[in-house]
Parts: structure tokens; sequence; C-alpha cells
């Protein structure tokens, strides 16, 4: 079937639809996955000032945060799993952050130090399973810092201690300082740097021992709490678009079949509106040639008078005694070629008849027989051996009908075979409700080429056939709502086989 212009439109619009609607799915998708890395951004935030308020909570007075205390309570914020802000498993780095966004205190999962230089110059890397975002926000906290770690004073006061007692003159033997050997040595800053009692001052935190006031400036200055850097898992975020992935593409897959049976409908419902017009195109030739068969008929039916008169005449004229040999024989050759023009109007009219099937219980072997009785004189003259076989039964047919298609289909096999040849006609049963009706002949067969086209009108391989016997038969077994098809005969002949034959109950 050819595509017309209103097709190409219709099949263009279903396309055009099925694209933007896997375009628009697409989209969506991009949407809610951007969307889920907005409100994880966004959480980071919340974290963010969260910590902030935490860092003031646990500041000491003159804004130094010691590790030990923060150490705690940056962990149970990653680790813990009671924790309403952050869901359980997300939050896997935190780490704050100097002027130069070196790490002064890490919780959690380590750095790496390669990616760490990425991260500092993005902001923001999103990797497999994981974000890492620097700088969120703000930290909301001024002039808090967190001192050096408890080890690294403590190695700092052993270097302090060693260099003073490195410093001092030996003590003779006896003194008071030699017997308190394993006294622990006087605090970096000479004596006064030790607590005195009822002085009023207080004691030196320990990440200021062995330390002058600018060297204690510049250290505050370094480890200034500057930033934020937070690694976040994305494991959430990927099952959320996985879902909506997974949910979009089931859309996508319905939008696609529904294209698929628009388009489809569309081709069926133009093939049917395409085949309706033949239809009616069909009808109304059928129409006419339907009134061109009875014009024909009628035709062929009035011809057969005047036929008939002249037949009549050319006999008379045959028979009168005076008339010369040569007219006679004229005579008889207008008789008989008035024989074969009133044989051909007679089989015409025959397959010109509309055909009207008035069914009875017939008994099959009592209408072969009186077929056979009808053409025993072709049968005897031609020396043909017939045979009857099969079971005797009882049919559903219109009984002229049936006895018009036999004895087409017997005439057919004596014209078909020559001198002594043999003919048989079998009945049986297919099944319990249907029978088959076979005439069979020894004569030359007809080639497979030719077993299809026998059937049609005016098609004949007898010299003196018409064309028009076995298109009767076949007009007959089709009102009957038979088949009738033409086989091979083995080792030789035709085989003109009726099937679907209704048994009667």
């Amino acid at each position: 079937m050819e595509l017309t212009r209103r097709s190409l439109v219709v099949y263009g619009l279903v396309l055009a639809v099925w694209v933007m609607v896997l375009g628009w799915q697409v989209e969506e998708h991009l949407r809610v996955k951007e969307a889920a890395k907005t409100d994880l951004r966004n959480r980071s935030k919340e974290i963010a000032n969260t910590l902030s308020a935490i860092l003031r909570v646990v500041r000491f007075r003159g804004g130094a945060i010691p590790p030990e205390r923060l150490d705690p309570v940056l962990n149970e914020l990653v680790h813990g799993r009671t924790n309403e802000l952050v869901k359980s498993s997300e939050l896997i780095t935190i780490a704050l952050l100097d002027a130069n966004n070196t790490p002064l205190f890490v919780a959690g999962r380590p750095l790496d130090a390669q990616r760490e230089e990425q991260l500092f110059e993005s902001g923001e890397h999103w990797g497999e399973r994981s974000v890492t975002l620097v700088n969120p926000i703000i930290l909301d906290v001024t002039n808090t810092f967190i001192p050096p770690p408890l080890s690294e004073v403590t190695n700092r006061m052993g270097e302090a201690s060693e260099a003073l007692r490195r410093a001092l003159p030996p003590e003779p033997p006896g003194s008071p300082g030699s017997q308190a050997s394993n006294a622990p040595p006087p605090p970096p800053g000479g004596p006064d740097a030790r607590p005195q009692e009822g002085r009023g001052r207080s004691r030196r935190p320990p990440w200021m021992v062995g330390l002058d006031e600018k060297e204690i400036k510049l250290l505050i200055e370094k480890r200034t709490l500057h930033g934020l850097l937070l690694t976040m898992s994305t494991e959430g975020l990927e099952a959320a678009a996985t879902r909506d992935w997974w949910l979009r593409t089931i859309i996508m897959m319905l939008t696609t079949v529904a294209a698929l049976g628009s388009g489809l409908a569309w081709r069926n419902l133009a093939k049917s509106s395409e085949l309706q017009l033949r239809l009616v195109r069909a009808s109304e030739l059928n129409t006419h040639l339907k009134e061109m068969n009875l014009a024909a008929a009628g035709l062929a039916h009035e011809t057969r008078n005047p036929l008939n008169i002249i037949r009549g005449l050319a006999q008379m004229i045959s028979k009168q005694s005076g008339t010369p040999e040569e007219t006679q024989k004229k005579s008889r050759e207008i008789v008989c070629e008035a024989d074969k023009v009133a044989a051909q109007l007679n089989e015409f009219i025959n397959y010109s008849r509309p055909r009207e099937v008035r069914r009875a219980r017939l008994a099959l072997g009592s209408i072969v027989n009186e077929v056979v009785r009808t053409l025993n004189y072709d049968l005897e003259e031609k020396k043909i051996s017939l045979q009857v076989k099969g079971e005797q039964l009882s049919i559903e047919a219109d009984e002229q009908l049936l006895r018009q298609a036999l004895f087409n289909l017997l005439l057919n096999a004596i014209q078909a075979v020559e001198g002594n040849g043999e003919i048989q006609i079998v009945a049986e049963k297919r099944n319990a409700t249907e029978a088959w009706l076979d005439v069979r002949d020894n004569g030359p067969g007809v080639p497979p080429d030719r077993r299809t086209e026998i059937f049609k009108p005016y098609f004949t391989t007898q010299p003196k056939g018409t064309g028009l016997g076995l298109a009767v038969v076949q007009q007959i077994v089709l009102a009957h709502g038979w088949e009738v098809e033409c086989l091979p005969n083995e080792p030789r002949g035709a085989v003109f086989r009726i099937t679907h034959l209704k048994l009667a109950a």
C-alpha cells in the first residue's frame, strides 16, 4: 500500500509527539537529579550552620578549641545513627580549614592529598558515590582557632625541658639539688612560669609552653579557623535518580508502544478505507456484470429460436429427393454447425443461470447410478470400463444441481480417455460429518500449471469442448459450500475430487 500524503502527515505527527515525550522525560529526569543535588547542597549548609553553633559552644574563652574537645563532638556528628539532621551514613568527612585551605582537623574518612588540590580549585567535586563541598558557607565563628594536638605539645615540652637542663650549670655533689635529681624540671620560662599560689595568676595552656608572645601570635594566626570541607555520600541521591529513571523508562516504553499502536491503527484504518472503496467499486462492477449477464443470457435464449428454424430448414432440404447431392451435403453441414452452436448456447445459459440450492437428503449411490445410465451410450461407444466403488452414503444437497455436476464430470472423463479406457467413481467418508467423491480416469491427465485454470470459463483442453462444463461444476460446488480440485491419478490420468460433502444426519 502506497503512503498517501495524509498518512505521511499522521505518521509525522505521531513521530513528533513520541520524540517530544521522550525529550520531556529525559529533561524531567535531569531536573529531578539536579533537584536532588540541590537538596544535598542545602543539607550541607544546614550541617555547616549546626557545626558553627557547636564550635561556639565548645570553644574556650579566648577562642581556642582543643582538639580533645572537638574530636568526640565531630565524630558523633559523622558516625552518629540517631542524628535527625544527618541521615545514616550520609556525612562521610568533616574537615576544618585554615586560611590556606589546609585541614586543621579531620573527622571521618581521611582526605586524599591529590584530591584536596582539585577540591580547593573547584570548590565542589562529585565522585561516583560521594560529593565534597568546600566552604558551603563561611563559618559564623570569629577569632576561633584550634591549638596543636596534645602529642605535638608534649613533644615540644620535652624538647624545652631538655634544652633548659643543658643550659643550667652542673651542681656540686651533695647539694640539695643532686638529691632531687628525680624531681621534675622547672617549667620553661623560669620559675615565674609556675603558678604562684595566692598571687591570682592563671596557669598557661599547654600549647603555649615554650613559646613567646610573638610565636603564640603567629601560631594563632596560622591555626585560625577559616573554612569548612564536607564530604557527603550520594548513594541516596543515586538510588532516587535510578528509581526515577526506571519510572521514566517505563513511561517512554509505554509511549513507544502507544506510538506504534497509533501508527498501526492508522495503517489499518487507511487500509480498511481503501478496501471499502474497492468493495463499493467492485459491487458496482458486479451489478453491472449481472445486468450484462442477464442481457447476454436473454440474447442467447432468443438466438436459439431462429437457430432451430435454420436447422429445421436445412434438414428439410437435405431430405428432399430432388435435391442435388452437393446441396444435401451442405445442408447436413449446416445442421451439424447449428447443433454445435445450440450446445454452446445451452451451456452458456446454464452457466449464467443463478444457483439457488434446495438441500435435501439424497442417496449418493442412486444419483451416481442414474447419471451413469444417462451416459451409458457414450461409454459403450468408446468401450470404456466404469466402476462405482466406496460406501453407500446419504448427503445433504440439491438433487438437480448434484446430478448436473456429476454429469459434467463424468462426461469430461469420457471425453478425456481413449477407447478401452477406465473410469472410477469413488465415494468415502472423511470423518463423522463429511465425505468426499472422486471421478478418476486413465486419460492423458492435466498438466500441473493448468489444474487451476481448467475451472475457468471457456478454458478447455478438448478439441470439441466448450470450456463451460467444469466452470458449471465449480459454480454448483461453491453454491453448496464444497470444494473441487484436480489431482494427478497414478500412474496415469486425472482425479476430480469434491470434498466437504455434508453427511445427512
